[in-house]
């Protein structure tokens, strides 16, 4: 398993972005995208030139959407994702040119979230939402590219029947380590005996619980929440996943270059440690 690291996209910047990442020792990296006014031609090559130039593999393309994100237990059931069907024709067409662009780049692999997934399959709403997600997963299918789904608003096994009921192979998850913690769904550790089979990207976050209804819980550096990563990554070597590791940090500034380097280091030890064990 390699250690990479998640990268912003802003216009004609992702060559310094590469540069960085080469200095802090990584070659490779999930390219985060919330803008589709960014995907043009002019942003394709200068982003394939500055990854050829520093080396940088694009592992995976995480595909955001336009509209309002609220993220929290309440406005968030009303705006995140796919979900809320003031949003959903939109942000699936978005994905859908998201996933061209990425296709343009060579990369294979597209997450987003898909938003407060219904616990209830009964749930009115939930057979439209499975037809939304259907067309995606059979468009990027016909392209040769997977669609995962970031965790967190929902509990692993109502993500292990939406991905069933979906009924497509190149349908995954993608494990934010901290995510399943922060909206109080589940422990990552556990999680994996849920879904494991199906995870083909990895966020490595950690976190705390909620303390509240309202608000999710609080995002802190590698090794000081409930992540257990040491366990995660340990678990995912004997599942047999071979794909990347890669650190996520939310925050802005030095402090964060220092904790992605504090945890690409946590996390080499951790899976020397699982490939010895």
């Amino acid at each position: 398993m390699d250690v990479g690291v998640c990268v912003g996209h802003q216009a004609l910047k992702t060559e310094e972005a590469f540069f960085k990442m080469k200095q802090n020792g990584f070659s490779c990296c999930q390219f985060i995208s919330w803008n589709p006014s960014l995907w043009t031609s002019e942003e394709r090559e200068h982003i394939l030139m500055a990854a050829e130039k520093y080396d940088i593999t694009i592992t995976a393309f995480w595909c955001g959407w336009t509209g309002p994100v609220v993220w929290n237990f309440y406005e968030g059931q009303e705006t995140l994702g796919l979900v809320p069907t003031a949003y959903r024709h939109q942000r699936m067409n978005e994905i859908l040119s998201g996933a061209q662009f990425a296709k343009s780049l060579g990369v294979r692999t597209i997450v987003t979230h898909v938003g407060f997934l219904p616990e209830n399959p009964y749930d009115p709403h939930y057979p439209a939402l499975l037809v939304c997600l259907r067309k995606i997963a059979e468009t990027l299918k016909a392209d040769g590219q997977d669609f995962l789904f970031e965790t967190g608003q929902e509990t692993p096994v109502t993500l292990l029947r939406t991905i069933e009921d979906i009924g497509f192979d190149n349908v995954g998850v993608n494990l934010d380590t901290a995510n399943v913690i922060l909206y109080g769904k589940a422990n990552p550790v556990d999680a994996l005996d849920v879904f494991g089979k199906y995870v083909r990207g990895v966020h490595c976050k950690d976190g705390l619980y909620p303390t509240n209804g309202r608000d999710l819980g609080k995002e802190v550096k590698i090794g000081e929440g409930k992540a257990n990563l040491r366990e995660v990554i340990r678990k995912l070597y004997h599942l047999g996943y071979k794909g990347t590791l890669t650190i996520e940090r939310e925050i802005e500034g030095e402090q964060q270059d220092l904790d992605i380097i504090e945890a690409r280091d946590l996390l080499m030890q951790y899976v020397k440690e699982a490939e010895e064990s």
